[in-house]
């Protein structure tokens, strides 16, 4: 440390915490905007992290399940400012979307009733249908780069769509046959090819901190991991045991802080391949919110700064506000909201604390690059998945069951087709897909046909 009280490599807290602040308050557009919003501020503007340490740190968090965008900032925070640096990163990557989020919801339910209201969801509703395909299509040319990844995918889609397989089986099967495939056929299974060694790495700030000397809080040392670990869990389940003691594992909010830790060990591959997961539990088993009230979170967690997951925050609001009892809804609401963002969140702060020293084992392991690469294979079928069942219960009022060979599903019945609501989604589509227009702009405009449409009496 200088005099000063500044790190070696020069970047004082303050000057950190003032970048972390407009990092989160400018994070739209998904992982993909985020990590772009990090790289040009962080690599770019201020030369703090270098090519090379940025994409092998996002590596290592795409291994991670959560938010990978935000993994990321904590994991560059930490490295900067030890761990009250990746607290602060973590903190204000994902504060401005809770704040806005938390609010949304909060007029959600308290002006749910008005037509224009209605209206203004009911045209989202089309456009969000249009925004999932769109990350569908993203995903694919990423992921789907030969045979054996297709055949994974159409399989995944199968096992999620027909035989209503948990999302987490088949999370670990893809990781099986991925971490195996990459020894006995790495042709298959290989991930995609490194980034070349960016010639100005050696200019930045931590990069010239390490030719000097890793710090050492980025060495590996056993203790410290253990201390890591049970502070963690300890906050990780703080909560969800608190609650436990009041009302009981059959109370609500033990009910969220499970169910939603559970989500945070299992949700690889991204937001959406998360909302099929909780598509099929959060709304088909547990009844917490209908399908369109999905679609509704998802339109405003895409409006709203910070990682994409923030949805869950509103499936949370949801379920505590309809399950009040002894307190208030709305007051019941808030809560649960909190208890499921927290259920998310800290995981990921844990999984970075704690591994972050031994990236470097792990850097260009085979076997393990094969199982993300087969992961995110299956991840493709998980999300087209989702992009069939929101259109399913955005398009269709009627739904019906038709049977495959042993299994069962629900296909749309065509005479229930909303015709309206299909031009706002083919108007939002060639927005997107033909004249590039960006995500919120046609989200806003789609809300404001639909209020158009609804208080002129037309569709759904």
């Amino acid at each position: 440390m200088s005099p000063s009280n500044t790190p070696d490599h020069g970047i004082s807290l303050a000057e950190a915490v003032r970048t972390w602040a407009y990092v989160g308050l400018n994070s739209f557009g998904g992982p993909a905007g985020q990590i772009a919003v990090m790289h040009k501020v962080l690599v770019e503007d201020k030369r703090w992290i270098g090519e090379t340490r940025f994409l092998h740190a996002l590596n290592y968090c795409m291994l991670l399940p959560g938010p990978e965008a935000m993994q990321l900032a904590v994991y560059v925070g930490w490295l900067l400012h030890r761990t009250l640096g990746g607290l602060i990163a973590g903190i204000l990557f994902v504060l401005p979307g809770i704040v806005c989020m938390m609010a949304l919801s909060v007029l959600y339910v308290a002006f749910a009733d008005l037509s224009w209201v209605q209206g203004l969801f009911y045209g989202l509703t089309g456009a969000v249908v249009v925004v999932v395909v769109e990350a569908l299509l993203r995903i694919s040319k990423r992921a789907l780069k030969n045979r054996a990844m297709i055949a994974l995918a159409a399989i995944a889609f199968f096992a999620i769509h027909v035989a209503d397989v948990p999302f987490p089986a088949i999370v670990a099967a893809a990781a099986l046959i991925g971490y195996a495939g990459a020894t006995l056929a790495p042709g298959w299974f290989a991930p995609a090819a490194a980034t070349k060694t960016d010639a100005r790495d050696a200019e930045a700030a931590l990069d010239r901190q390490f030719a000097a000397g890793a710090p050492a809080h980025t060495r590996p040392d056993a203790k410290r991991l253990v201390l890591v670990v049970l502070v963690w869990v300890a906050l990780w389940f703080a909560p969800t045991l608190f609650a436990v003691w009041l009302e009981g594992w059959s109370g609500i909010y033990a009910k969220i802080g499970v169910y939603f830790s559970q989500l945070a060990v299992v949700t690889f591959g991204g937001a959406y391949a998360v909302l099929a997961y909780v598509a099929q539990q959060a709304v088909e088993v547990h009844g917490w919110l209908s399908p369109e009230e999905m679609l509704y979170g998802l339109g405003l967690a895409e409006t709203t700064p910070g990682p994409l997951i923030m949805v869950l925050q509103f499936v949370g609001f949801l379920a505590g506000y309809r399950d009040p009892w002894p307190l208030e809804p709305m007051t019941a609401g808030v809560l649960a909201g909190l208890l499921a963002t927290w259920a998310t969140f800290v995981p990921s702060f844990l999984f970075i604390f704690a591994g972050a020293p031994y990236v470097e084992a792990i850097r260009g392991h085979k076997a393990l690059g094969g199982a993300l690469s087969a992961i995110t294979a299956a991840v493709v079928g998980v999300v087209l998945n989702l992009a069939v069942w929101f259109a399913s219960h955005a398009l269709f009022a009627e739904r019906v069951k038709v049977g495959v060979l042993a299994w069962t599903y629900e296909a749309p019945v065509v005479t229930s087709l909303d015709p309206a609501l299909v031009l706002v989604t083919l108007g939002a589509g060639v927005a997107m897909f033909r004249f590039h227009v960006g995500m919120i702009p046609t989200l806003g405009a789609a809300a404001l046909v639909g209020v158009v449409l609804r208080l002129a009496g037309i569709g759904g």
